[in-house]
């Protein structure tokens, strides 16, 4: 690009966080991923790190990179506007990441990810490490799921029975480190969008739960159903209940997020769900 396209290279603040929500936006547009990346706490959270670059043409942000350092490995979130890519700007963001990180591993977050991010970090000998679709509802059908012989539901109660249904749902997916029962409720009871009236535990003929859903605003946030009773729609089941107690609300979209090599993604797609965009993570090792 010549000087009068070049854009201007500074840091940036919590003063410009209506510049990066505007970013954030204009990346979901186009690539999809998490809608929650255009509110102001995981704007926050994501680009308003320890140290910042930012560039900006006309008046406007069009690419930006927050790092954080501290920890024994450095975390990083980047963007470039959809009608800047091409010009070589993702690459001087994540060069910019990497000299910040110095000799620690590099973490990167993208909430918004695209096939050129992808590429971008691949070439640099980053491995992604996690991938989850984010999907969508718009609730304008919802799906009619039977319920299952013997299974019964009823609103979740925060406490230990709902940390074990969750516990014994996920114990055997790979990679699971169990929160404690303190830490998981806790963070459930201090979320003030938690939606406990919508959430439901299920159970099976002799009281014993054998599966829950709980649900934040209009997001569901986790599907769970113990191993000796999942291929029994008990899983669809929930969620469709899920479904139609947030259309009665007054939702007009649900989303959640699920990770790409778990196979419910193919159950919520059948229920009605469309793939929406993807978020991911990427690893640079330096040991």
């Amino acid at each position: 690009m010549d000087g009068t396209d070049a854009p201007t290279w500074t840091e940036f603040g919590e003063e410009h966080l209506p510049e990066l929500t505007r970013l954030a936006e204009a990346c979901l547009a186009v690539d999809g991923g998490l809608p929650l990346f255009a509110r102001a706490p995981l704007v926050r959270a994501r680009l308003l790190q320890t140290r910042t670059l930012g560039a900006w043409h006309d008046g406007g942000l069009v690419a930006a990179v927050g790092v954080g350092l501290g920890g024994r490995t450095a975390t990083s979130t980047g963007l470039v506007r959809p009608d800047w890519r091409g010009r070589g700007l993702g690459g001087r963001l994540l060069s910019w990441a990497e000299e910040q990180a110095g000799d620690a591993d590099l973490l990167v977050t993208t909430e918004s990810w695209s096939p050129g991010a992808d590429a971008l970090f691949t070439a640099r000998g980053f491995e992604r490490t996690f991938t989850e679709w984010v999907q969508r509802h718009d609730l304008g059908a919802l799906p009619e799921v039977a319920r299952p012989v013997d299974v019964t539901t009823e609103p979740v109660t925060l406490g230990p029975e709902l940390f074990e249904a969750y516990r014994a749902s996920f114990a055997d997916r790979p990679g699971f480190a169990s929160p404690t029962a303190e830490e998981w409720l806790g963070e459930l009871g201090e979320d003030d969008e938690y939606r406990p009236d919508l959430s439901l535990i299920a159970r099976g003929p002799d009281g014993a739960a054998v599966g829950f859903v709980n649900v934040i605003d209009n997001w569901v946030d986790q599907v769970g159903v113990v191993p000796e009773w999942r291929g029994r729609r008990v899983g669809a089941y929930l969620m469709a209940r899920a479904l139609r107690g947030l259309a009665a609300d007054g939702a007009r979209e649900v989303c959640l997020c699920v990770n790409d090599n778990n196979p419910a993604a193919g159950l919520y797609r059948q229920l009605g769900f469309q793939d929406a965009g993807r978020r991911a993570r990427y690893l640079r090792r330096r040991s």
